[in-house]
């Protein structure tokens, strides 16, 4: 399976936020840790809120930081979440796609059972198993 980027940065932002849980982030700050596109991490962070995984704040003050702590949420489905809308090939688009071999294909099943491993294998693993410290601070 291959994730978009912005899941990608979804889970990267996340990672970074249960590293420190008690603090918020600006988007440029862990843009620039990462080395990702600000713009598109603007995005990804009002999808994470949409999703209730962060709570942001506008201002001089503001940033955003984990909404729930790191151990109450799997990775499954922060993906699930982040990819709801991303089919994995045609004939998983809700409009069924254009794919001429769906009437007798033997590899739709095949491939709906391998995402759902790969989902249930995510689900097995906690925010928390996964955080990101803080980058040690060069002297």
């Amino acid at each position: 399976m291959r994730l978009t980027s912005y899941t990608d940065f979804g889970l990267r932002a996340l990672m970074r936020l249960a590293g420190e849980p008690d603090r918020s982030f600006t988007t440029d700050e862990i843009a620039g840790e990462f080395e990702i596109s600000r713009n598109h991490l603007i995005k990804v962070v009002r999808g994470l809120a949409e999703a209730g995984y962060v709570t942001t704040r506008r201002g001089a003050a503001g940033g955003f930081r984990l909404a729930r702590p790191a151990r109450d949420i799997t990775l499954g489905q922060v993906v699930r979440d982040l990819e709801d809308d991303q089919p994995m090939a045609e004939c998983f688009r809700a409009d069924g796609g254009a794919c001429v071999l769906t009437p007798r294909c033997r590899l739709r099943k095949r491939l709906a059972a391998a995402r759902q491993a790969f989902l249930d294998e995510l689900d097995t693993t906690t925010l928390a198993e996964c955080a990101y410290p803080a980058p040690r601070r060069r002297i």
